[in-house]
């Protein structure tokens, strides 16, 4: 039935650009070159709200200067956080937010950010010796916390960052560098009732008597690499050694495995073959199944400049999350026939070289463009139609570097386009996905292979995700076409539409960002939608866009 029902759409469709071009953004007839068929009698899951989560590493300006301005900053701020980070992330609803990294977290002793700060050992921080071509060198920074770590901003503090924002915090441990008893520990601190234990009582007197609650542990991070370059093998050794016999202290333990990198499926598959050794209670211990992919960057890596064909390279080098997504958990079914194991996508996301005008110790730092943006809502569309799948989700990273939603430097802040389509998205949560169907023409391009010569290669030209929570339908879809718009017959399978609603993210220039000069450069824009009496709804999705239509059904 699928299948026919595609076939079926594939036949209808009458190819008119011209029309397309000339028509309203909102139009009604009787022919459109794309179709979406939301059936939302066909339910995948419901979308978990930490597929809205977040990522805060010890890495560049992310948590100096970008969270922890300090308590006598003349910076705004509620306790030494930024002021206008905990205002803006609040209105996202986030899910959990995780920390302390990354590959920080595999040289990291909790102890270290505990107790006075004035007391607090500094350490050379993990991404101390980073080397890169570009005008400004990390690694010749003489001082500085985001070279060397004062350990100012530590547990408690990230603890009451969550609180702030409400969301739920999501700890790794060291699994390279620190043992068993120094993670048991850690939970110790985090969750046992005050003055119960020695280090519970040193939580107490710290100011913080009521338990954290950690629900969410990392056990460990990029096992394959930073975090201990072990086998599949090896790990699922020490990951049984690490979770044997943990103490809850009645708040239930949520574990997250270190998965794969990217595509490495025989690390998701020895690692499970591993736990199965010792028998099927070993997988009723993992919760999680992290998963780390970046699609990169193109030409000369910097953000914002890039040519059309690197435009489209690098959102399809962003599709593959789609395949990875299904291939894991393919293996992942091979030993839990029951499902009881979710994937945890807890680094995603571009990855680009800092701006020029940033200062050396803003390591990636750079504020993201339009691309970024289509990236972040196809990313957010995946997990959305894999919803029976991916329980958690975590752009790299929060503000400051890489795909960040924030951008900062000392009194200065802006939103970078991945805020706002995270905002964009937040009616999905929580509400239950439906299988839709996208029909549409391929965008071509070319793109460089190894040997720098152009070879042909395609993208969809029109894809996203849909959700309904009681009488309301939210459909968001991603125009990837740079030039052109897709005129789109939308079908809601067994219900009609009575009234619509659209919020647009695009811009005429592709290279679009904000910045600290014009900081509402690219922001998006609410439509009007009218729906006839009787008639099919035809949207006109513009191009390079990301688009939030709201639905209303009877």
């Amino acid at each position: 039935m699928k299948i026919g029902r595609r076939e079926f759409l594939k036949g209808s469709l009458a190819m008119s650009a011209a029309a397309a071009m000339i028509a309203p953004r909102s139009v009604f007839s009787q022919t459109a070159e794309s179709k979406v068929e939301i059936l939302i009698n066909e339910p995948i899951a419901k979308i978990h709200k930490d597929v809205y989560g977040h990522f805060v590493e010890h890495l560049g300006g992310v948590v100096y200067d970008g969270i922890w301005v300090g308590e006598k900053s003349k910076i705004p701020n509620y306790n030494g956080v930024r002021k206008a980070l905990v205002d803006n992330l609040k209105k996202l609803n986030p899910g959990v937010i995780r920390y302390p990294g990354g590959c920080f977290a595999d040289q990291y002793d909790w102890r270290d950010g505990i107790g006075a700060r004035e007391k607090r050992p500094t350490r050379v921080n993990f991404w101390a010796d980073t080397r890169y071509k570009t005008t400004k060198n990390y690694e010749d920074l003489p001082d500085g916390p985001q070279k060397y770590e004062s350990n100012h901003f530590g547990t408690d503090e990230f603890v009451s960052f969550c609180k702030m924002v409400g969301a739920d915090p999501y700890l790794a441990a060291n699994l390279r560098s620190r043992d068993v008893r120094v993670f048991m520990e850690w939970l110790e601190y985090c969750n046992a009732p005050a003055n119960l234990t020695t280090w519970s009582a040193e939580r107490a007197k710290n100011g913080f008597k009521d338990p954290h609650k950690v629900s969410f542990w990392g056990v460990g991070n990029e096992s394959w690499g930073c975090g201990g370059d072990f086998t599949p093998e090896e790990y699922a050794t020490e990951f049984r050694k690490f979770t044997a016999w943990l103490p809850t202290y009645g708040v239930p333990l949520k574990l997250i495995g270190s998965g794969p990198n990217g595509g490495d499926v025989n690390w998701t598959r020895k690692f499970f073959e591993g736990l199965a050794l010792k028998g099927g209670r070993q997988i009723n211990k993992l919760y999680g199944w992290g998963l780390h992919y970046y699609s990169g960057s193109t030409g000369q890596q910097v953000a914002n400049e890039y040519t059309e064909n690197e435009w489209y390279d690098l959102l399809e080098r962003s599709n593959r999350m789609e395949s990875l997504v299904e291939d894991h958990w393919q293996v992942m079914g091979e030993f839990d026939r029951e499902r009881r194991v979710k994937l945890a996508v807890d680094e995603w996301g571009a990855w680009h070289k800092q701006d020029a005008d940033v200062p050396a110790g803003y390591l990636y730092a750079y504020a993201g463009t339009l691309r970024d943006a289509l990236i972040s809502g196809m990313h957010l569309d995946i997990f959305q139609r894999h919803a029976d799948k991916v329980v958690m989700a975590n752009p790299a990273q929060l503000i400051n570097t890489i795909h960040s939603l924030f951008h900062a430097y000392e009194d200065k802040f802006i939103l970078t386009p991945n805020y706002h389509v995270f905002e964009m998205y937040m009616p999905h949560m929580n509400a239950t996905a439906v299988r839709t169907e996208f029909i549409s023409q391929k965008v071509n391009f070319t793109r460089l292979d190894a040997q720098r010569k152009e070879i042909p290669a395609n993208l969809w030209g029109l894809n996203g995700s849909a959700s309904i929570n009681g009488k309301t339908v939210t459909l968001t879809a991603v125009n990837p076409d740079a030039k052109n718009p897709r005129e789109t017959e939308i079908n809601i399978n067994g219900a009609k539409i009575v009234s619509a609603a659209a919020r647009v993210l695009t811009s005429n220039d592709i290279h679009a960002r904000n910045s600290f000069e014009n900081p509402r450069g690219l922001e998006p824009k609410d439509e009007g939608v009218k729906i006839p009496v009787g008639g099919k709804l035809v949207y006109k999705f513009a191009p390079a866009s990301v688009t939030r239509l709201t639905l209303n059904i009877a």
